[in-house]
């Protein structure tokens, strides 16, 4: 019974998830996507606004707070792609590929050392997520995020201190 509410209240909400994800974007596609995750992420707790009067409003905060993050992903990682094509414009020898799979390497060997509470966070952080999110996700206060990520970061450039100049 309570997959098929659950089932009802998605089918009677999508409608009006799609019309409010049309104020984010005019791609159908990324309208598509922006819906589905909005119901992903609120599958955990969507049972307990199921008859709420208030699930539209906290669904469409859900919606705008996965276009955000997104958002900003997208500008972190144009930001990070410009700043590499102008470091790399200025380099006129040729690039050896097997120095950028030993730098990935050493990023990946790193990152497996961190305890994986730590690394979850880190992660999390590092797509976009707040930390308030995180905390809910990993069901933790904020502040013991903030303490993971930190301690993450240090024991990363720790390990990667080689790379420093």
């Amino acid at each position: 019974m309570r997959t098929a509410q659950l089932n009802l209240t998605i089918l009677e909400n999508s409608p009006i998830l799609n019309s409010i994800a049309q104020k984010f974007t005019n791609d159908p596609y990324e309208k598509e996507e922006l819906v589905q995750e909005t119901f992903i992420r609120s599958l955990n707790y969507l049972e307990k606004f199921v008859h709420n009067p208030k699930l539209v409003a906290w669904l469409y905060t859900i919606m705008k707070n996965i276009y955000i993050n997104k958002y900003r992903r997208q500008v972190k990682y144009r930001t990070i792609e410009s700043e590499l094509q102008h470091t790399t414009h200025f380099e006129k020898t040729s690039r050896n590929g097997g120095e950028s799979k030993f730098v990935m390497e050493d990023i990946q060997e790193a990152l497996s050392k961190l305890p994986a509470s730590n690394y979850k966070a880190f992660t999390m952080f590092v797509e976009g997520y707040k930390y308030n999110e995180i905390a809910e996700y990993l069901q933790v206060p904020e502040g013991t995020v903030k303490t993971r990520i930190h301690l993450a970061r240090k024991l990363l450039k720790e390990s990667l201190s080689g790379y420093v100049s």
